[in-house]
């Protein structure tokens, strides 16, 4: 069940309706972001946050994986506005049905280092 709700909400999320999309979050909701040490609390702050974020349009989210355990889940989805290409690791937990609390990294990109090229060679995408 908790695959299904997540990947419920990304796509209420694709609307850029972020008050449609509160509707997947629990009453008590609960939103950290470690890279910043920002916390949020309740759906109508949930609301507000995206509602307000500087996107230079529409913004789309293509889940590339939801891997679930019991309450538990992890989504890695691609996000865009048609400028910004960002990739955002989520750590769901829920309750009755609902996201409850989500810890979300936006990861940014960097180049690789020199000393690993003998071993590693640079993709555009996943291989898998």
């Amino acid at each position: 069940m908790s695959k299904k709700t997540i990947a419920d909400f990304w796509d209420a999320m694709s609307s850029n309706d972020f008050k449609f999309a509160s509707k997947w979050l629990h009453p008590d909701f609960e939103y950290y972001m470690p890279q910043t040490r920002e916390y949020l609390q309740g759906r109508s702050n949930f609301v507000a946050f995206n509602a307000a974020y500087p996107a230079a349009g529409q913004w789309s989210f293509a889940v590339q994986s939801i891997i679930s355990d019991g309450e538990n889940a992890v989504s890695d989805v691609k996000v865009t506005d048609g400028i910004r290409k960002d990739r955002v690791i989520t750590f769901h937990t829920l309750r009755d049905g609902l996201i409850l609390r989500q810890k979300e990294f936006w990861p940014d990109n960097y180049p690789a280092p020199e000393w690993r090229k003998v071993w590693m060679k640079t993709v555009d995408a996943a291989p898998f």
